[in-house]
């Protein structure tokens, strides 16, 4: 993906920052950077809180090499924390029933693509959805694809 093509404010989700991570997948390790290199750089990038816990739970758990505790404070606090523009409320688990039920993604999706809309991004990167679909003026794209 050409991340000169992204116009507007963008959402990450929790693949795209484990990508960043993984050297077992070099063409998408380096995509992935880019992708978070230019959200931080561009302040355009977002993410929600549900990212960040399910990152650092990764991070910690599933790497080849776990993120110490150390390691882990570190990235929260230069990445993940710059990033994070999206806290939950009632309203976005209501907001992701509904777009759970119109679009038939899983609760924990729908709850992605609700932080993306109501974070006011153009645009999801996302390997696991519907790369091309449009929802709520909020375009999927699959960074990888």
């Amino acid at each position: 993906m050409n991340v000169e093509a992204l116009h507007g404010k963008f959402f990450l989700d929790t693949n795209i920052l484990v990508y960043s991570f993984d050297p077992s997948e070099p063409a998408k390790q380096q995509i992935a950077r880019e992708l978070v290199k230019t959200a931080l750089s561009s302040q355009m990038g977002a993410i929600s809180s549900q990212v960040v816990q399910e990152f650092l739970n990764v991070a910690q758990r599933k790497f080849a090499k776990p993120m110490s505790v150390t390691e882990a404070r570190r990235y929260l606090n230069t990445v993940l924390f710059p990033l994070c523009q999206h806290f939950p409320s009632i309203d976005l688990y209501d907001k992701a029933l509904m777009l759970r039920e119109e679009t038939g993604y899983s609760f924990y999706d729908a709850l992605i693509l609700a932080a993306a809309i109501e974070s006011g991004c153009q645009t999801l990167l996302s390997e696991d959805l519907q790369d091309g679909r449009t929802i709520h003026n909020v375009t999927i794209l699959n960074p990888f694809s």
